[in-house]
């Protein structure tokens, strides 16, 4: 693999042209430069490395590395049949392109998914410990990397490259390529991060509320409605517009006297009695504030060690001795009523830093800070604005990390791309994080598809509804009666045949997930038609790699109503209209059908707690009461609710049969016994 490599190199002082070196496994060494790729082989992974070198003269001018893209290299890879493509589309976010051409993979590309005709790649451009790689458009037999620090003038360069992992699966090359990076950078998996408390609950945000125009009177009108609704809204968060500031620059730690007059904190404490509300959280940038602190200001002079002053007079927090700015921020923060954070424009380090400190050294350093600050937040850190791999890879610990650009309520067409952006995200994303796919209005001609799109997302459900603009009915489907959301196992995922089409052209874009279904594993496959043509719609319960295995399944269409009995690798088809979606739960049969749970929730299944059982009759503990359904061949003879004899209340709609119990937040038994 170290063979035939190209590589151009842009010098300083004048030589603005590339100049291009052949390498052989040995490299090429002439007249004082040595560069060298070199790659090592470990459990179906494939590491790069660089090593450059440029001779330097005592007391004369030399031409080191320039800082804009100073390094470029071409690898001979194999072609693949197809290729995803996840780039970055501006600095803070990816999205896929689709392609079957290493020549037509986009600028700024992290990650790119490989399919060949045997096996599946992920390769993946790791941020190293002053450079960053991408990958840009190659040649027919050659990816094109392309690296940079931010920062010129570097003669010697000792680097990670590339990762390449291959696997029989797309879901196995990915995970293996993102485990073996978590362990070379000293940060966790998903599942080795805590979820905070309140994420686990339903929230509400400022930002598409009020945008800046944030105050004290609008956070409380919208309290006023959370208690006349009596909607169980656990959190809430004071966006964009709360801090004292000038011209986009950080002037204090308190709140804006005009706007929260009296500070957070008896506002905090007034809502938290009047409602369900129980943890406050508030927003700021990376740096502070847009631009970071304002340079003279009492905050510089107060927070002085912990500060750095870039090249072109920037105030930022700094990267070595940052962690007590955060910290600081926090005590003040916490002593209003603040709980948690949603920290924005992560990926700005590049811009924070040019010509003043590396890329990557700045940004492990600058989420290194942050992570240790927030410790007083106990770890409740919102991530976000940050998908550039030299953040993705810099957080040691902290759970959640927005997966897609905002929700733009006036975009046209703006669900089709929030959508694809989170689907094809997650692929790599989840591996590391619980991803926050954004908040959204429940007033909103796409409010039913983002509330689907939510209550499968595996991560944090949150809306931004103005006051009195908030429909009850759209938030339903996805909590439990106290707020609590039913949150499932992972980020959902395209399945393997969606992950290398276009769905904004060409067919249904199927998502899939899984939750717990007593000590089982069962799930669903949501499924959206982005095109403007009617499509075929056809899934196999396989489709989701780690549903319980079984021999026959039972799918259910949530909102035709109706089930259907399917062998593992059985086919279910139909046909979904232009803009359709559809949801079906798909559950392993057991001796005498399945239950569904609680049908007026899209994850219902996932509140059976416990499943007992017999030859005739089975038992199941649901996690609170309410609409309830089954699914039998069988003809039932009665069924038993706490121990009451409830048959009369039964009705059967085919095969599924469907129980009306008051909502109730307490665990309910029910019992059902078969002729």
């Amino acid at each position: 693999m170290t063979e035939n490599i190209r590589c151009q190199i842009r010098f300083q002082k004048g030589k603005q042209i590339y100049a291009e070196f052949p390498m052989n496994s040995k490299g090429f060494s002439k007249d004082g430069f040595y560069i060298r790729v070199t790659e090592e082989a470990e459990e179906s992974c494939r590491f790069g490395k660089l090593s450059l070198y440029i001779k330097n003269e005592s007391c004369r001018e030399n031409a080191n590395l320039d800082m804009e893209k100073p390094v470029r290299i071409w690898l001979p890879q194999e072609r693949p049949e197809k290729i995803t493509a996840m780039y970055l589309f501006n600095e803070w976010w990816t999205r896929p392109a689709f392609t079957d051409s290493f020549q037509k993979i986009p600028d700024r590309t992290q990650t790119v998914f490989l399919k060949y005709r045997d096996r599946y790649a992920c390769m993946v451009l790791p941020a190293g410990r002053d450079f960053k790689t991408y990958l840009t458009g190659g040649t027919e037999e050659e990816v094109c990397l392309e690296m940079s620090a931010g920062l010129g003038g570097q003669n010697a360069v000792e680097e990670p490259l590339y990762l390449i992992a291959e696997a029989p699966g797309l879901y196995e090359a990915i995970h293996k390529a993102f485990a073996w990076l978590a362990d070379y950078k000293g940060i966790r998996m998903r599942e080795e991060r805590r979820i905070p408390e309140m994420f686990r609950y339903l929230g509400w945000c400022s930002w598409d509320a009020f945008y800046k125009e944030v105050s004290e009177e609008g956070i409380r009108q919208k309290a006023d409605e959370i208690a006349e609704k009596r909607i169980p809204f656990r959190w809430m968060l004071i966006d964009d517009g709360w801090m004292t500031a000038e011209k986009e620059l950080l002037a204090g730690f308190e709140p804006d006297r005009k706007k929260f007059s009296d500070g957070f904190k008896k506002m905090t404490e007034d809502i938290k009695k009047e409602t369900e509300v129980r943890w406050f959280g508030v927003w700021h940038a990376l740096g502070g504030y847009w631009g970071g602190i304002v340079p003279g200001s009492e905050l510089e002079e107060q927070e002085r060690p912990y500060l750095y002053r870039t090249v072109n007079g920037k105030v930022l927090p700094s990267p070595f001795t940052g962690e007590k700015f955060y910290r600081d921020w926090y005590k003040e923060l916490n002593r209003e009523g603040i709980s948690f954070v949603k920290v924005d424009g992560q990926s700005a380090v590049p811009y924070y830093f040019e010509n003043s400190l590396p890329v990557c050294d700045a940004a492990r350093g600058m989420n290194q800070a942050l992570e240790s600050g927030a410790s007083r937040m106990d770890g409740a850190v919102i991530n976000c604005m940050g998908m550039a791999m030299e953040n993705i890879l810099a957080r040691p610990a902290s759970a959640i990390s927005r997966n897609s650009d905002d929700f733009c309520p006036d975009n046209e067409g703006g669900f089709a791309e929030h959508l694809l952006q989170n689907a094809y995200n997650s692929l790599y994303h989840n591996e590391l994080y619980c991803c926050d796919w954004d908040m959204f209005w429940t007033m909103h001609k796409d409010a039913r598809k983002h509330s689907l799109l939510r209550a499968i997302s595996g991560g944090p459900v949150y809306v931004s509804d103005k006051p009195g603009a908030t429909d009850q009915a759209i938030l339903k489907p996805l909590m439990y009666l106290d707020g609590e959301i039913l949150m499932m196992d992972r980020s959902a995922k395209p399945a393997e045949d969606c992950a290398f089409s276009d769905p904004l052209t060409e067919g249904v874009l199927k998502l899939h997930n899984t939750a717990s279904y007593g000590d089982k594993k069962a799930g669903g496959i949501a499924a959206y038609n982005l095109t403007d043509k009617k499509q075929l719609l056809s899934f196999i319960p396989a489709d989701i790699p780690d549903l319980d295995q079984a021999d026959t399944y039972w799918v259910y269409d949530y909102f035709g109503k109706k089930a259907v009995s399917l062998g593992r690798y059985e086919k279910y088809e139909s046909t979904m209209e232009a803009g359709g979606y559809g949801w079906f739960v798909i559950l392993p049969c057991g001796k005498n059908g399945v239950c569904l749970g609680l049908l007026d929730k899209y994850a219902g299944f996932s509140a059976v707690e416990s499943i007992c059982e017999r030859e005739n009759s089975v038992t199941v503990v649901l996690r609170e009461s309410g609409k309830t359904g089954w699914i039998s061949d069988k003809k039932l003879q009665k069924i038993l609710i706490n121990n009451m004899d409830a048959s009369e209340k039964l009705e059967q709609r085919d095969k599924v049969y469907v129980i009306e119990l008051p909502e109730i937040s307490s665990k309910t038994v029910c019992t059902l016994i078969w002729e």
